[in-house]
C-alpha cells in the first residue's frame, strides 16, 4: 500500500521498514533563511498565500545538526540496493556533502548531478549568479540499482554525430557504429541515444511553477514532475518502494505511482499533506493517510484516514 504521513523525517522509520527502499529522494529546506508562503486561487503571489514552511535557522551549524540525524533514519530505511538524492544548493550542498561523507561513507557517493532549473539569473552582485542546484547520490550497499539504459536516461545523439560515426545499417535497418576496445567489438546503436551524464538542462522548473501549466500546484519550491521522473527510473525497479521524507507538492509520489513503484511520503507541513493528497487523488491513485503526531491535525476538508 501506497503511504502519506503527517511526520517528521526522524520518524521515517515508523512508516518503513528497515533496508526495504530502493530509492530516498529529499529535498528538504535548502537554509535560505526565509519563510516560504504558497499560490493560492484567491492570490496571485505566494508571498500573499497561506505558509507553507519556515526555512530560517539559527546558523548554518544549526541546520546541519539538524539535518544529519534525518540523514541517519534515511540511511536506515534503504535496501543493500537502495540509493539517497539528495537536492539543495549552494548554500549548504558543500557542507552537507561532509555529513553524508560520515553518514553513509565517503566511498558510498556515486557522484553528483547538477540542475538548472532554467529560471535565469539575478541578483548576483559580485562573481557569477548561481543558475543551478545539485543532487547528491549516495548508495545504501555495494550494487545499487541504476538503470541506465531507460530511456529517461537518454537523449538522441547530436546531428554530426550521427553523419560521421553511424554510418553502418543492420538486417532490420538500425543504424549503428562499431568501436573496438582492448580486442573485443562493440556496436552502438544511433536510436538507443546516449547517456546524458550529470548536468540536467532539459527538466523546466517553470513546467512546475507557473499558474498557467496544469502541474503546478501553488506550492513553493514545487520540482517539475519530468525531473522526478527521470530520477525513479534511474534508482528503482518496477514495484520497489520509493520514500520522499520531505515531500511537499507530492511530485515524488506522483511520479513513483506512475511508473509502478511503490511510494512512503512524509512531511510536517499541513499544507504539504494538503496539496500531496489532493494531487494524488486528482490521479486517481489509491494511498493510505497517516496523521502521526498530535500536533498534526488532520488537514482541512479530509476526514477519513484512508483514500477512496
Amino acid at each position: 500500500m501506497n503511504l502519506l504521513a503527517r511526520s517528521d523525517a526522524l520518524d521515517l522509520l515508523d512508516h518503513v521498514p528497515p533496508h526495504s527502499a530502493q530509492l530516498a529522494y529529499l529535498d528538504p529546506p535548502f537554509c535560505v533563511g526565509a519563510q516560504f508562503g504558497a499560490r493560492t486561487r484567491g492570490s496571485g503571489w505566494r508571498a500573499q498565500g497561506p505558509m507553507a514552511y519556515d526555512d530560517r535557522w539559527a546558523s548554518l551549524d544549526a541546520y546541519l545538526d539538524w539535518l544529519a540525524p534525518r540523514l541517519a533514519a534515511v540511511r536506515e530505511c534503504l535496501s543493500p540496493e537502495g540509493t539517497m538524492w539528495l537536492h539543495l544548493d549552494h548554500r549548504a550542498i558543500h557542507e552537507a556533502k561532509l555529513v553524508c561523507d560520515r553518514v553513509f561513507g565517503r566511498r558510498m557517493q556515486l557522484g553528483e548531478v547538477v540542475w538548472t532549473p532554467g529560471n535565469g539569473a539575478r541578483g548576483a552582485r559580485r562573481g557569477p549568479a548561481v543558475t543551478h542546484q545539485t543532487l547528491l547520490l549516495y548508495a545504501a550497499g555495494r550494487d545499487p540499482v541504476w538503470n541506465a539504459r531507460d530511456r529517461a536516461l537518454r537523449e538522441p545523439f547530436a546531428d554530426t554525430s550521427l553523419a560521421m560515426h553511424f554510418t553502418q545499417v543492420d538486417a532490420r535497418g538500425r543504424r549503428y557504429r562499431s568501436r573496438s576496445i582492448a580486442g573485443r567489438t562493440y556496436r552502438y546503436y544511433a536510436d538507443d541515444g546516449r547517456a546524458i551524464g550529470s548536468v540536467w538542462t532539459d527538466c523546466p522548473a517553470m513546467t512546475a511553477n507557473t499558474p498557467l501549466r496544469r502541474e503546478a500546484t501553488g506550492y513553493p519550491t514545487q520540482k517539475p514532475l519530468k525531473l522526478l521522473d527521470r530520477i525513479v527510473r534511474a534508482s528503482s525497479a518496477e514495484g520497489a518502494l520509493v520514500v520522499d521524507p520531505f515531500c511537499g507538492s507530492g511530485t515524488t509520489l506522483v511520479a513513483a505511482a506512475a511508473v509502478g513503484r511503490r511510494f512512503a511520503g512524509s512531511d510536517v507541513g499541513e499544507l504539504a499533506i494538503e496539496t500531496s493528497a489532493a494531487r494524488l487523488e486528482a490521479e486517481g491513485v489509491r494511498f493510505e493517510l497517516r496523521l502521526c503526531s498530535p500536533a498534526c491535525q488532520p488537514p482541512a476538508k479530509r476526514a477519513s484516514t484512508r483514500s477512496s
